[in-house]
This record gives C-alpha cells, sequence and structure tokens, in this order.
C-alpha cells in the first residue's frame, strides 16, 4: 500500500502562531541589539550595558514563566527555550540572563510572590543563585557554609563561602543554601540544607558579604563571584520554605534548568553553523569558494543535523515539562546530548574559519569558548550519564 502523506503545514504543529511570533521577536533582538553589544564587550571582558537589560524587561522577557495575575507573560517553558535560544545566538550570557528573572525557580512564599514576583516580572528586581562551594558542585549535599540561628534576637548568623555566583553584585536578590543542621546519618547529607532569601541594593554586597570575581575565560558581559560570608546576618523571615528542606528546594528546578542549558547550546551552535556558512561562501582557496570543497560541505551537513536533532529533543523535553510529565531521564538526555554537541559544532566552525577562527575577528571563538562551558555547569556531561544511566539500569 503507498503511503500518501498529509498536506504539509507550514510550520511543526508545536510552533503556534503565538511561539512563531515570539521567537520572531528574540531573534530581531538578538542580531539588532545583542549581537552589536556582544562584539563589542566580549572581547574586552565587559559587562551588559543597562538598556540592553532594560529592553530585554520592556519585552517581557524576565516574565515569560511568570504568571500573568503577577504582571508575567504566563507562558511555558517551551517558550521560555525558544527565547534563551535565539538570544544564545547572539550571546549564550544574554541567554543565561533571561534565569535571572523568571522566577528564579520558585520558593517564594505566598506573600512573597505577591510582593516579589510583579517586579521580577518587569526586571526590576533580578536574582542570583549561591549554591555551590569548592567540595560542593557536583555533591549539593556536601554544603558547609552554616546558617546559624541567634536565639536572643531570632536572626540567622551567616559564615561560610560560596563559588560560582554569576550576577552576584548586580542582582537585587540572593538565593543562598547554607547547612542548619547535620544529620547523624551519612546517607541522609542532604538533609538540614535550608534557602535563605538576601535582599540587597544593586550592585552592591552588603555589610558581612564580600566578593571576589573569577577569572573566568568565557560568559562574559557579567561577572562570577566567590562569595565570603562573615558573620552576615538576615531576619527570621528571611527563610524561604521549611527549614532543613533546602536541598528539595534547590534541585526542584534542575529539568528546566537543563531544558535552558540545552536552549542556550543549540543557539550557540546555531550561530556558530551560520556563520561557517556565511565564512565558506566569501573565502577562497586554490580558486574555489570554501563551500566548493565536499569534505567541508559534508562537515556542514553533520553539524546541521547534529543541531536539529538536539532541538526536537530540546522540544520534546519542554513540551514533557509543560505538561506536568515527569522527565528528569529525558532532560538528562538533552543537556547531555546539545552541550557535546555545542562544543564539537562550534570546534568545527573554528575550523572551519582557519586562523581567523582562533582571533577576536570573528564570533566563532566566543561561541566555541562558551560552549565548553555548557558540559560543565548545570550538571556536567558526567553526571548527565549518571542520572540517565541510573534511570535505565537503576542504583
Amino acid at each position: 500500500m503507498t503511503h500518501k502523506p498529509r498536506p504539509r503545514p507550514d510550520t511543526p504543529h508545536y510552533m503556534t502562531e503565538d511561539r512563531v511570533e515570539l521567537q520572531k521577536l528574540a531573534r530581531q533582538f538578538a542580531r539588532e541589539v545583542v549581537l552589536p553589544i556582544a562584539d563589542e564587550v566580549d572581547p574586552e571582558e565587559g559587562q551588559f550595558p543597562a538598556e540592553m537589560v532594560q529592553q530585554m524587561a520592556d519585552m517581557g522577557f524576565f516574565g515569560i514563566l511568570i504568571p500573568e495575575e503577577y504582571g508575567g507573560l504566563g507562558l511555558g517553558v517551551f517558550e521560555y527555550c525558544l527565547v534563551a535560544e535565539e538570544l544564545s545566538r547572539a550571546w549564550m550570557s544574554v541567554g543565561g540572563l533571561l534565569a535571572r528573572g523568571n522566577g528564579m525557580g520558585g520558593g517564594f512564599s505566598e506573600e512573597q510572590e505577591q510582593r516579589l514576583l510583579p517586579k521580577v516580572a518587569t526586571g526590576e528586581y533580578l536574582g542570583a543563585f549561591a549554591l555551590s562551594e569548592a567540595e560542593a558542585g557536583s555533591d549539593v549535599a556536601n554544603i558547609k557554609c552554616k546558617a546559624t540561628k541567634d536565639e536572643a534576637t531570632g536572626e540567622w548568623v551567616i559564615n561560610g563561602t560560596k563559588m560560582w555566583c554569576t550576577y552576584a553584585d548586580q542582582a537585587d536578590y540572593i538565593i543562598l543554601f547554607a547547612r542548619t543542621s547535620v544529620d547523624e546519618d551519612p546517607s541522609k547529607r542532604h538533609r538540614g540544607i535550608s534557602a535563605f532569601l538576601i535582599e540587597k541594593e544593586r550592585g552592591t554586597f552588603p555589610e558581612g558579604i564580600s566578593g571576589t570575581p573569577a577569572r573566568k575565560i568565557g560568559y562574559f558581559g557579567w561577572k562570577t563571584w566567590d562569595l565570603n560570608f562573615d558573620n552576615f546576618r538576615l531576619p527570621a523571615d528571611a527563610l524561604l520554605g521549611e527549614e532543613g528542606k533546602g536541598f528539595y528546594q534547590a534541585v526542584s528546578g534542575l529539568e528546566v534548568g537543563r531544558a535552558h542549558t540545552a536552549a542556550r547550546s543549540i543557539g550557540l551552535a546555531q550561530a556558530a553553523l551560520e556563520d561557517s556558512i556565511d565564512y565558506m561562501h566569501q573565502r577562497t582557496q586554490f580558486n574555489h569558494k570554501l563551500a566548493d570543497f565536499q569534505h567541508l560541505r559534508f562537515k556542514v551537513a553533520d553539524m546541521a543535523a547534529q543541531i536539529e536533532a538536539s532541538r526536537q529533543l530540546m522540544y520534546h523535553v519542554c513540551t514533557q515539562i509543560d505538561t506536568g510529565r515527569r522527565c528528569s531521564k529525558e532532560a538528562a538526555m538533552v543537556k547531555y546530548l546539545a552541550a557535546e554537541m555545542s562544543e564539537k559544532v562550534t570546534s568545527e566552525a573554528v575550523q572551519i574559519h582557519g586562523g581567523a577562527g582562533y582571533t577576536k575577528d570573528f564570533a566563532v571563538e566566543r561561541h566555541w569558548r562558551d560552549a565548553r562551558l555548557t558540559k560543565i555547569f548545570e550538571g556536567s556531561s558526567e553526571i548527565q550519564m549518571r542520572i540517565i544511566s541510573d534511570e535505565l539500569l537503576g542504583r
């Protein structure tokens, strides 16, 4: 029996008209606003201009996941990742900046949601995450930073250090994870970690907190900080959620975070592919355009296929999350595959550009440096393989 294909729509069924328009808006902003800034600021290791951040706020990008009742767009993770991919095609750092709004993974009380989310949605109140430590990266349960209650005042006294806290200086609040108790059972190390809300003035650190910028090789546009807490005091009501249950809050948004990182990886790779195609049409060797050489044509074909495969898996994961289905395995898969793909594709793009690719005159070196990070943050590739194998084989 001969298969008769159905009439093909102009766009896939999951790309609704609203999603297409949002994607176009993000793509236009990325090309016309973000890319020129990235090309100027990234080589100098500078910071985002406030005007760009405000433009993102005006377009509602910091409120994509925030309910309409709080002034957000009330959309889903699918839309969130669509925008993140487009922004990352210009500069992955801006794709990451998106996460400084959108509720930063939640954890707020109902009163805090009513008070704070409207400001988050407008970009007036952006956040940072203080979770990792020198001995607590992938092993979150090994947190040592301590929060001790002052029984006389009811305040929390914080002592310890944190690492990899991006945007800590410019954020209006920091979500801090610190240990409030220690479980005697070594297998229950995750117990006793609590989450706290630190509200602060943008551009400064409050008394009791000092910071040293990390000497990164990429992910510029903002600073990533090592933070030191020295008898830093927080009011009693700074506790987020239930005391000792902070570990669960820290890991509750992992599926969204991994989909978001996959989106950024895909955006980087797509930019590197497009830059490579442009360069191959312009560069001449041996009286032929690079686009005439079959081995380079096949290289581009492989790059494009890997990008699209990762993108389609990301769309599936986003749909699973938005429909409330558990997808920890699939989220780990897309984060792993997209990050590995991104490093490979951006490296190939540098190779296609030859010596020019190893200069700051072309954006492919920026995409290459940033792609390398996607294999490390939001759970390393090795952690993703551990999650996937545990799901398939048992722990």
